[in-house]
């Protein structure tokens, strides 16, 4: 794994950027709105090939997908690859993307949820730092939070920002480390691959939607299991939307429950951080350094 992260070079108005659809497929009429939504923040947007088309529930063919994905990469015009949308996709053509193009020309690559996949596997094949962020799909999305927004433009243009919030905290602490992970599944999945999450001494950021706990508490055991729970400077879990509990009640609460798995840990565990399957999604870069301040139940989260 590379010792050094890249920061890519921050956007700025009149830059090219691309928009690809890598997992599910997304009806033309979001990717024309994000367009539209980038224009507005000074960039230029060009949509992929391939990227309203469909095969099943994908953006296309696997060779579609992997062709806008690859192009957008290879292009150096290109300053930052958004996907337009999670679902499932980006794991089957991963390994098949040629990225030594970012050796030359590094950029940002924008998204959450499946895009968990391309974000373990930059920093930890390639050394790049990413963006963990809401995706076109939701851009003129009425119900996400302004500040979801705002991070994003933030962290692209290179602007400084904090994110601060109230939530449960155990074993209270200001801690500091490299961000790694995102969504709980991808990450489990991504397990036994080359970009294996490496989380010694790093801020694990957590987060999933749709499942039972007992998933959850599944999920979570397999990484206490494989040693990713142990020496990290602190577990960050973002939303846990729409978990579910089965017909006989687990009986205990998702923090409870996460809680149980890493109690004989000594790091801080922070609950309640914006960021995942929620309205206020707020951006994070994976795989760069941050600190976490705490005063009382109240924590911030700075980028160094």
């Amino acid at each position: 794994m590379p010792l050094n992260n890249i920061l890519p070079g921050y956007l700025k108005a009149g830059h090219e950027v691309a928009i690809v659809s890598p997992s599910f497929s997304i009806d033309a009429q979001k990717l024309y709105a994000a367009v539209s939504f980038l224009d507005k923040w000074g960039l230029k947007a060009r949509i992929g090939r391939y990227a309203a088309a469909t095969s099943g529930p994908f953006a296309g063919t696997d060779e579609e997908r992997l062709s806008d994905l690859q192009e957008a990469t290879n292009d150096p015009s290109i300053k930052a690859v958004f996907c337009a949308r999670g679902g499932y996709g980006l794991s089957k053509i991963i390994d098949k993307t040629d990225f030594s193009a970012l050796t030359r020309s590094p950029k940002w690559y924008v998204g959450f949820s499946d895009v968990t996949a391309l974000h373990l596997w930059l920093t930890g094949m390639e050394g790049i730092i990413s963006l963990h962020a809401d995706m076109p799909l939701h851009y003129n999305d009425p119900e996400k939070t302004e500040d979801t927004f705002v991070t994003l433009r933030k962290a692209l243009f290179g602007e400084p920002y904090t994110i601060d919030w109230t939530g449960l905290i155990f074993r209270a602490g200001d801690v500091a480390g490299e961000i790694t992970g995102g969504n709980l599944s991808l990450v489990c999945c991504m397990m036994g691959t080359p970009a294996e999450v490496e989380t010694e001494g790093r801020i694990l950021f957590l987060e999933d939607t749709g499942d039972y706990i007992y998933q959850l508490d599944r999920m979570l055991m397999s990484l206490k299991l494989a040693g990713k729970l142990r020496n990290l400077s602190a577990l960050l879990i973002g939303g846990m939307s729409e978990l579910k509990d089965t017909k006989k009640p687990w009986g205990k609460s998702v923090e409870d429950t996460i809680y149980e798995i890493v109690k004989e840990y000594d790091y801080p565990v922070f609950f309640g951080f914006p960021a995942g399957h929620i309205n206020d999604n707020r951006a994070i870069y994976i795989g760069r350094k941050a600190s976490i301040k705490v005063n009382d139940n109240k924590a911030s989260l700075s980028f160094v």
